[in-house]
């Protein structure tokens, strides 16, 4: 078991930008108080290939158990948003959101009237503006998801003004490299294995609807893939919520406990907190891994009141950028919590997970996935299991208009 540590060390305002001696020779003549937005655009994106991106469902019948699990083009990947924002002194920032063409709505028909003509790098500013206009409608959710979008694009002005990676923003790097746990299929271990990952999140796709049957495949998949990997490898697994039900995921649990999985991830329904509370009381064997669907520090603090986890996963495409993965991470060390970002690997996750002391590995993003150019332009650097920080001002990504526009879904 990895211990847990009890603070976050070199968590930063953004002001901190403002101690680094000088700015950059080539922005050496722009002038803070004068940088000013001049557009703002968002669009819809396709980040890895799926020959069933975009196509109907067919279900069997009314009662067909996929009708519960249809997330259309709302949910995880299939949801991506890049943020597209320029000003007026030839900075671009490019922000990685989700929530489809509405949150693109959201962001051209709310968020870019808040933006226009005012200073990019006021950006704890920026993102209390922007929540708290919201707050009669979108607290959480697609909003929420849509302004993470906008105010990654700002950190990464933020960073190529200053001519700084976003990483050492925050306080620099608590580590030069960051292992990598790779979220896949049962499939993808032998690939993962083959490029020295050593850590693996594993899907599964049975749940409560499929009962004792599918508990019986959950079992005998997960033991053949602990035989694959042999002791040593760190095995977890992905619920997608499919388990909905204390009992039942306590009974998993139970049956697991042989295969020394590293943490539980999201068996229950986000909104189940009282559940998940069960759960980390009541479950010695392994951890409880939540957040990737909660939003803002708000979400978060009611996860940590209730207990509700003993690994805090949230996503910086999701929770409200890197404003509020910074203000979560703070969170989980004030409370010994392990801090594992959902997308880490992503090179605007990648930046907490190196700066945060309770972060231990980052998730696989474009790794061993299916990935389109664009995908693979915010992908962090990988080498034999580990991902290493760009020194690239702001993101470092290799994201260009041209490259979103080309992805972009119409």
């Amino acid at each position: 078991m990895i211990p847990r540590r009890r603070f976050l060390s070199g968590l930063l305002a953004a002001s901190a930008a403002s101690t680094f001696k000088g700015p950059p020779l080539a922005l050496a003549d722009i002038e803070p108080s004068k940088l000013k937005i001049t557009s703002v655009d968002a669009y819809p994106v396709k980040l890895w290939e799926r020959s069933d991106q975009g196509k109907l469902p067919e279900f069997e019948s009314d009662f067909d158990p996929q009708r519960w699990r249809y997330t259309g083009p709302y949910a995880q990947l299939a949801s991506a948003i890049v943020v597209v924002i320029k000003t007026n002194q030839g900075i671009t920032g490019f922000g990685l959101g989700a929530g489809g063409a509405v949150a693109c709505q959201i962001i051209e028909g709310h968020l870019r009237h808040l933006l226009i003509g005012v200073n990019p790098l006021n950006i704890e500013m920026l993102w209390d503006q922007m929540y708290t206009s919201s707050s009669f409608y979108g607290r959480r959710g697609v909003f929420v998801m849509a302004l993470s979008g906008v105010d990654n694009a700002l950190w990464d002005i933020l960073g190529k003004h200053s001519g700084q990676p976003v990483y050492r923003l925050l306080g620099g790097t608590t580590k030069e490299r960051i292992p990598v746990y790779n979220t896949g299929d049962p499939e993808t271990i032998e690939r993962g294995l083959q490029l020295g990952i050593e850590h693996f999140k594993v899907v599964v796709r049975d749940g409560l609807v499929e009962g004792e049957a599918g508990k019986r495949r959950t079992v005998k998949m997960l033991e053949e893939a602990r035989t694959q990997v042999g002791p040593n490898i760190t095995i977890m697994i992905e619920c997608i919520a499919r388990w909905n039900d204390v009992e039942y995921t306590i009974d998993m649990a139970n049956r697991l406990e042989n295969l020394n999985l590293y943490w539980i991830e999201e068996p229950l329904s986000p909104d189940n907190i009282i559940g998940y509370q069960r759960l980390v009381r009541e479950i010695d064997s392994t951890r409880i891994a939540n957040g990737e669907h909660e939003y803002t520090r708000f979400g978060f603090a009611e996860l940590i009141r209730h207990q509700a986890a003993d690994v805090l996963q949230p996503d910086v495409s999701w929770c409200g950028g890197v404003t509020s993965l910074r203000k979560i991470a703070a969170m989980a060390a004030a409370h010994d919590l392990e801090f594992t970002p959902h997308r880490g690997g992503s090179l605007y996750g990648l930046p907490l997970c190196l700066s945060s002391s309770d972060c231990s590995w980052a998730e696989s993003f474009g790794t061993t996935d299916d990935g389109t150019d664009l995908m693979n332009a915010m992908s962090s650097r990988f080498e034999n299991g580990y991902y290493y920080p760009s020194e690239k001002p702001g993101f470092g990504t290799n994201i260009t208009e041209k490259l979103v526009k080309d992805h972009a879904i119409t």
